[in-house]
């Protein structure tokens, strides 16, 4: 069973990814106008090392074979905004739209994997 679904979870997984950084994302724009506020991002290049499944075929070779971790929530540094917030809402816009358009793609694609399985099941 786990090989009949074991495709969809890493796409869910990401998906989630993305729903969640667009979360953070949000709450930054909203709190651009707070005093000494520090803009929150989630860290995507750990999630997709994690996501990957490498083995580790020579020893010179880097032990990748990590268990999953939540999403890991870091401050952004060296930010400069205006009232000492470091937010800038340009930055932040843009990677929401990254964010969005990620989400949108990965349900896309997760639709059509769902959409594989109706046909196999249905005998098409």
């Amino acid at each position: 069973m786990s090989e009949l679904f074991g495709k969809l979870n890493p796409i869910a997984d990401m998906a989630s990814f993305f729903l969640e950084r667009s979360k953070i994302i949000q709450s930054n724009i909203a709190n651009a106008d707070t005093p000494f506020y520090k803009p929150r991002d989630l860290v995507f290049e750990k999630e997709l090392e994690s996501q990957l499944k490498l083995k580790k075929t020579d020893p010179r070779h880097f032990d990748v074979s990590q268990p999953r971790k939540k999403f890991k929530i870091v401050e952004v540094q060296n930010v400069n905004g205006y009232d000492m917030n470091k937010v800038n809402v340009n930055e932040e816009l843009a990677k929401l739209a990254e964010s969005a358009i990620m989400f949108k793609s990965l349900n896309e694609v997760l639709k059509k994997e769902i959409g594989k399985l109706k046909l196999s099941i249905q005998g098409r």
